[in-house]
């Protein structure tokens, strides 16, 4: 594939997910395993783009800003790591190396584009109190919108198109013992992502159908679509015996039916 062509086409992918949340609404893009997928599907390699995404995604679970404080940019991170994986070879687990770094460049980027913002603000303030409204308009959505795109794409675009050799052997001077290590910290990572996301949504009555669905996929062989799709069956199946009185057979009223919450945690 043309780097250049490559380089654009993930530059671009950034720019749609940084746009997330500011001008797409909520969609969800901005997250490292969708990023990664994206990148895999204007390369034309998905599964090892879902690879990189997958794990990158586990390790930045837990990552959520508090208040002023920013953390890595682990989505600008995943794209670049997984186009490096991508177009040099390399295996996935050499996203981990190339993804860290540059989540904290990106970190570093995003402060100094909300200190610019910032000042913007104060501009559109000016402007509102002397009636240009329309000159608040573009400075706020148009040039505030398009220096958060060029923060993503500019870098992006770069390390793809002058990056990609020298990643290339930088991986593989990379000594045995550090893949592994980092191997084995990226495995910790996902386990420590996956225990904070149950700390949150695991609750007493949830439990018992967690451990279903963990004893059917370790001991049945079942995937995870046929453990979605019985666990839907029997998500049916308790509501509607949940919906009937102690009388058998007589439903609750429409009015009872509408105040049920069949997700709500009695024992907590």
């Amino acid at each position: 594939m043309n780097q250049l062509y490559a380089a654009i086409a993930v530059g671009l992918v950034g720019v749609v997910c940084i746009m997330d949340s500011r001008m797409l609404g909520r969609l969800s893009v901005e997250r490292p395993l969708i990023g990664a997928t994206m990148v895999g599907i204007v390369l034309g390699d998905i599964p090892t783009a879902l690879a990189c995404g997958a794990t990158l995604e586990l390790m930045s679970i837990g990552l959520i800003n508090v208040g002023a404080s920013m953390i890595p940019d682990m989505n600008m991170g995943s794209i670049v790591a997984t186009a490096f994986v991508i177009l040099t070879g390399a295996g996935a687990e050499a996203a981990l190396t190339i993804a860290v770094p540059v989540a904290v460049l990106g970190q570093a980027l995003g402060l100094a584009i909300r200190m610019v913002l910032s000042a913007f603000s104060h501009r559109t303030d000016a402007l509102i109190d002397q009636g240009k409204f329309k000159q608040a308009l573009h400075l706020h959505i148009i040039w505030g919108n398009v220096l958060y795109a060029l923060m993503y794409f500019v870098p992006i675009f770069l390390a793809i198109y002058a990056g990609t050799d020298l990643v290339q052997q930088i991986v593989n001077a990379i000594p045995a013992w550090v893949t592994n290590g980092l191997t084995l910290a990226g495995n910790v990572l996902t386990a420590l992502g996956m225990a904070l996301l149950l700390s949150i949504m695991l609750t007493k009555s949830m439990t018992i159908f967690f451990l279903i669905g963990f004893f059917g996929a370790a001991f049945l062989g079942l995937n995870v679509t046929a453990i979605a799709v019985f666990a839907v069956l029997l998500a049916l199946l308790l509501v509607g015996l949940k919906f009937r009185d102690s009388n058998g057979g007589a439903k609750l009223s429409s009015q009872q039916a509408d105040d049920y919450d069949p997700l709500e945690d009695d024992d907590d």
